[in-house]
């Protein structure tokens, strides 16, 4: 046998991919079969979290499984007629979710709602078990029971975990971004950063995580190693260049961040990227804020110097704190990272207590030393591990139970999705196939566009990309779906080429003047929306 393997090497010599993976972690049985309980668990909680309502947790989650079966129905690069008069127009469309969209294909076979929803319970299952392996791979004491925590961080957390929307696959690629750079399998950099390029415009957080364990390692260790991120730097470069979009995609680029990064624009943005009031965040956060402060408790509780690995982390969630009182949509990374931070700091603290002959020498806490006195929790007698399960288990289980209740009752609030359904059916019936629907709401566009590809849309997805295509558009059709123009009818045939109005029923302003229009008449209502028809001339 040891002959045939020597013949097979001089004939298949190792290759780099070979060798590259050969550096992927090992695992063995016990730990595969702790891996697949724990994504069941995973599967499980986010399946009672998701299916707590027959409803979305998010509107872009219908435009991302519509766009997905486009995709397996027409090929990698769809045609995207649908909104001419953004950035998003048929000749400089660029799907930024691309592989994404790809990973949702199978569930766009059968009911695409529900394909959506069981996306967003596979997804942050899997994201969780990246977060469980990156403890286990740290060698934290209990592994498994600190990665249930993430269930119990944050009820916002959850619910944006819980959204048809990329944030759970880019936590995962970050998760195994932070796994790959902590134990020194750095070339693994290069194609998640690539990977993160195709479904998710958050790449430059790859830098950020890989270039903080490079400073942490530097002013620890007084050692300056470049090649993290010279890795990763050079996936994103490949990820952007060789790219089915390339090279609209570096515009899209320029286009989507910079009037959030800069506040060019004094556009009403979508809410995710406006902060928390701080009692809000105290109320949807308020165990990962208490995670952070028992994490910095911990640093205290030794005498040993912070190590890289806690140091990379602990800044990590500083950072992401700090995004997250900027934009609230950085609460899809605060409170996992925060976890892990405190799951280091606390585990030289475990280990000593789990730890052999020495172990009382190492304990200063008054409670320790009363403990140690105790001779069935002494070192060997293997109660210390069964004490400490069980105090984890009791802190975790019931606050686990709050959590996830909190977020069931926060995804009962969603919308409706019955939402223009039937009023996007009329308007696939009853006008010709590509017309134009003017809509009074720009985050309208993705239920639309679920229910309805036989028209085009005036503005969707974010409004920025009106903006962008043409400012003084935009500005009319504010002013418009406000109720500040008379007479609509006119300017939205003429400037808008739309012959079709859907608006829903809270636009008190433009129905007022719609209803004064004599060129506007309506040609369906529901108790969601109504749509008016705009004729050539009053009357007829």
């Amino acid at each position: 046998m040891k002959s045939v393997s020597i013949q097979l090497n001089e004939v298949y010599p190792r290759t780099q991919v070979r060798r590259w993976s050969q550096t992927l972690p090992r695992l063995n049985g016990a730990a595969w079969l702790t891996g697949l309980v724990l994504f069941g668990l995973y599967l499980a909680l986010f399946a009672a979290i998701q299916f707590a309502t027959p409803n979305m947790a998010d509107n872009d989650g219908y435009y991302h499984i519509k766009l997905a079966q486009l995709i397996r129905q027409e090929g990698w690069r769809p045609a995207f007629p649908w909104l001419p008069q953004t950035v998003l127009n048929a000749d400089d469309f660029v799907d930024h979710h691309f592989l994404y969209h790809v990973l949702l294909i199978p569930f766009t076979y059968g009911d695409l709602r529900q394909g959506a929803k069981w996306a967003s319970v596979v997804f942050p299952a899997l994201a969780f078990v990246a977060g469980w392996l990156l403890l286990r791979g740290q060698r934290i004491p209990f592994a498994a029971l600190w990665s249930l925590g993430f269930f119990v961080v944050s009820e916002a957390f959850l619910y944006r975990m819980s959204m048809p929307r990329a944030q759970a696959v880019s936590l995962l690629v970050l998760l195994l971004v932070l796994h790959v750079t902590l134990t020194g399998r750095y070339r693994w950099l290069a194609p998640l950063a690539f990977l993160y390029v195709w479904f998710y415009n958050a790449f430059p957080l790859i830098l950020m995580v890989v270039g903080v364990y490079v400073a942490a390692r530097w002013l620890l260790e007084r050692r300056l190693d470049l090649a993290p991120l010279a890795y990763a730097a050079a996936g994103l470069g490949l990820g952007l260049v060789v790219n089915p979009y390339f090279p609209d995609n570096l515009l899209f680029i320029y286009h989507h961040f910079l009037p959030k990064l800069t506040d060019a624009t004094a556009t009403s943005v979508g809410n995710e990227w406006y902060p928390y009031q701080t009692w809000t965040l105290v109320e949807n956060s308020g165990p990962a804020l208490l995670f952070f402060i028992a994490g910095t408790f911990a640093l205290g509780l030794h005498e040993r110097r912070i190590d890289t690995r806690t140091a990379t982390v602990f800044l990590l969630s500083v950072l992401f704190g700090l995004m997250l009182f900027k934009s609230r949509r950085f609460v899809e990374y605060f409170p996992p990272f925060v976890l892990i931070f405190t799951a280091l700091a606390w585990t030289p603290l475990i280990q000593t207590w789990l730890n052999g002959k020495d172990w009382q020498a190492n304990l200063n806490l008054p409670l320790d030393r009363a403990i140690a006195n105790l001779s069935m929790l002494r070192p060997g007698q293997g109660w210390r591990r069964r004490i400490l399960a069980a105090g984890m288990l009791a802190v975790l289980l019931p606050a686990l139970w709050f959590s996830v209740q909190a977020t069931r009752e926060s995804m009962q609030n969603a919308k409706p999705y019955q939402r223009y359904a039937e009023a996007s059916a009329w308007l696939r019936d009853n006008t010709p196939a590509g017309s134009r629907v003017f809509q009074t709401d720009w985050d309208d566009f993705p239920r639309l566009f679920f229910y309805n590809t036989h028209n085009t849309y005036t503005i969707g997805l974010d409004p920025t990309y009106m903006q962008l295509y043409d400012a003084d558009l935009y500005d009319l059709w504010v002013d418009i779906t406000r109720g500040k123009v008379e007479t609509p009818a006119q300017t939205i045939a003429e400037t808008f080429k739309a012959r079709y109005i859907i608006t829903d029923l809270d636009h008190k302003g433009f129905l007022r003047q719609a209803k004064a229009d004599p060129r506007l008449v309506e040609v369906y209502r529901d108790k969601y929306a109504a749509v008016f028809q705009v004729n050539e001339s009053a009357g007829e």
